[in-house]
């Protein structure tokens, strides 16, 4: 740690003898030094007494912003322990933010969302555990993502959001006084007698009574946490601005005071226990209260009940082969892919489908040894392989269907080599040889609208090459910026034709029309709309072509186990996507199919994770799939998707509709 930076900074020179509304733009802009990405910086200890000490001089409705910021601070994922020589005055500076939060919520008619992040701050602040809300709840947001206590697995609740004048479920019960009031002064007394009248509506009156009640005790560290949501949901219902979202958004933190099944360990929760990561004290419910939605409005799809996941008792569990739901409903079969054990191929760090004339389906795979192998999805009986030819591990599988029912697969590895075999013998067409472009990252095949069908290629270093497939050989370029590409995917066009999607190491996409010779020519392709990206915070890892009735549209993934689905004609996103995702988040995989009964899945998780998230775009279904083996990657054929693992490969029924 140095303490010293900061201080030495010219902003903080700045801050001494500054006006009210100059200090008020200094702390705006320091704060946002403290906080990068989620990472506090090693000299905030430091600092933030001095800052807490300068925004508790402000005018109160001056420094709201500031508090806000402060809670994201202290809240954050990734801070490092207090260390021991600042903790006495970094404790102090939490009393004093907790005074002068309070004053300025008192103070402030502030917008209802606002409202609620500084009420989770001044709970932060206090010392309660559901501040660390403050990362996730958002007004407006149609889901819900919760962490199970009991056995770390996501629960996400797409509709969990409603507004619903009845409430679902009882308030919560607080502790006898003794037991849960905070000795000492504290500053939420004036809070209690804000939270008067009839701002929630009559059948709510309990919740804010239950908030009355905190507000008297202070918020000790002790109280539940679905009373102190009550508590959060009061204050912005009397004070967040107009009174109608004031209202509407207090309902909705109301909603997290209800209950949630998980569907992987099947024992219920508080929700306020699932918003954070371990809370102390957490204990599974053992008869909750039956929570209800409201009706859907005519021409809007009925929603899941509230506290419940959508699909929450479809997540399967394996009986030797079989997968049975959590209700002990059959699923379908699991299916290990033969000789995919250890000491054959090891992990498989690749997979494509490779389709043959006469309606015969291949998954090929491949990883570390090198050794490409090629098995029928209908039973997992190995057809071809190990072939063997590459030195290193493979990266990157495609399939190239050429005239005359003739089905090529190429292959790419780490030294840059490319390898193309003949789908149908297990033959080589091109052995694969090593060059200098960099390790191959990605691989898909290319139609053109003269017939032609290409191989284009994508390394590490940028080079991304379309390929005669006959010799392997160098017949064209894209990627003229010369980023380095992560992955790559093509775009089947209507009316023939594709365009290739590509994703830069930096989260940037890139579309590129291989009909046109000069790789600055855009040709038909268009770029997806940066402010779209922008203001989804989507930092792109992952793409996939998504098959519908309608034509492809392309679906990008991003590290946070985000989602989102884009027209490639217009560059436009499509729908709201799929929400992050803890249990899925990292280096994403993603396949996409068409089903045998003609729905369009998506199958999304990240690598070394377990869980796969399958959702239905058209309809909204999501189900989540807990596995026994870390993911490397995936593939979908039809209305199955076959999964790589560290140990071989196997594939899993996708759910019938």
């Amino acid at each position: 740690m140095n303490p010293d930076l900061p201080l030495n900074s010219p902003r903080w020179r700045d801050l001494e003898g500054a006006t009210a509304e100059e200090v008020q733009v200094l702390l705006t802009h320091m704060t946002d030094d403290l906080l990068a990405d989620g990472t506090v910086s090693d000299s905030a200890y430091a600092v933030l007494p001095r800052l807490v000490e300068a925004a508790a001089a402000l005018p109160p409705e001056q420094s709201v912003d500031f508090w806000v910021d402060l809670g994201f601070i202290v809240t954050a994922e990734d801070r490092a322990p207090v260390p021991a020589d600042l903790e006495a005055g970094f404790s102090a500076a939490l009393r004093l933010a907790e005074q002068a939060a309070v004053r300025s919520f008192l103070a402030a008619g502030v917008p209802a969302k606002v409202c609620g992040q500084l009420a989770l701050s001044c709970a932060a602040f206090a010392g309660h555990h559901i501040g660390e809300a403050l990362r996730d709840v958002e007004p407006g947001e149609s889901y819900l993502q919760l962490v199970c206590p009991g056995c770390g697995y996501d629960t996400e609740i797409l509709t969990f959001f409603v507004d619903p004048v009845h409430p679902p479920f009882a308030a919560p019960e607080l502790a006898a006084p003794a037991d849960h009031v905070r000795q000492g002064q504290h500053p939420w007394s004036e809070v209690a007698d804000a939270l008067r009248g009839d701002t929630l509506g009559e059948e709510w009156e309990p919740f804010l009574r239950v908030a009355r009640e905190v507000a008297v005790a202070g918020v000790p560290g002790g109280t539940a946490g679905p009373a102190v949501l009550c508590l959060v949901a009061g204050m912005v219902a009397a004070k967040g601005t107009p009174h109608w979202a004031g209202a509407e958004w207090a309902r909705q933190l109301a909603l997290l005071t209800g209950h949630f099944r998980c569907w992987n360990c099947e024992q219920t929760w508080t929700i306020a226990d699932g918003l954070v990561e371990g809370p102390d004290g957490a204990r599974p419910q053992s008869d909750p209260a039956p929570a209800s939605a409201p009706q859907p409005t005519a021409g809007e799809p009925a929603r899941e009940p509230a506290g419940e996941a959508p699909g929450a008792t479809t997540g399967p569990r394996q009986d030797g082969n079989a997968l049975v739901a959590a209700d002990g409903a059959p699923w379908g079969r699991m299916t290990a892919f033969s000789d995919a054990v250890p000491g054959s191929s090891g992990a498989v760090d690749a997979l494509t489908v490779v389709s043959l004339s006469g309606g015969t389906t291949l998954v090929a795979g491949a990883g570390d040894e090198g050794g490409v192998c090629l098995w029928d999805v209908a039973d997992g009986r190995l057809v071809h392989g190990p072939l063997s030819g590459h030195a290193d591990r493979v990266r990157s599988l495609t399939a190239l269907p050429l005239a005359g029912d003739r089905v090529l697969l190429a292959s790419g590895g780490d030294s840059g080599s490319i390898g193309l075999w003949d789908a149908v013998t297990g033959r080589p067409v091109l052995e694969p040889v090593a060059n200098w472009l960099g390790e191959v990252t990605g691989m898909c095949g290319a139609s053109l609208a003269d017939g032609r069908t290409l191989l284009v290629t994508a390394t590490s270093r940028g080079a991304v090459r379309l390929r005669d497939p006959a010799t392997g050989e160098s017949v064209g370029r894209l990627n003229p910026s010369g980023r380095p590409i992560r992955a790559i995917t093509a775009v089947p066009m209507s009316g023939g034709g594709t365009l290739v999607a590509a994703v830069d190491t930096q989260g940037g996409v890139h579309m590129w029309d291989p009909a046109v010779d000069d790789p600055w020519d855009p040709g038909a392709a268009v770029q997806l709309k940066e402010r779209a990206l922008s203001d989804a915070g989507h930092r792109v890892a992952a793409v996939v072509a998504l098959p519908t009735a309608d034509g492809n549209l392309l679906a990008t993934a991003d590290d946070r186990g985000t989602v989102m689905l884009w027209d490639p004609a217009t560059g436009t996103p499509v729908g709201e996507g799929l929400p992050p995702s803890t249990g899925t988040a990292g280096p994403p995989v993603m396949a996409a199919t068409m089903t045998d009964d003609g729905r369009t899945l998506l199958v999304t998780g990240s690598r070394r994770g377990h869980g796969l998230r399958v959702w239905e775009p058209a309809t909204g279904t999501l189900r989540q799939v807990v596995l026994d083996v870390a993911v490397i990657c995936l593939a979908a054929a039809g209305s199955d998707v076959v999964v790589g693992h560290e140990s071989g490969v196997f594939k899993v029924p996708l759910p019938r509709g």
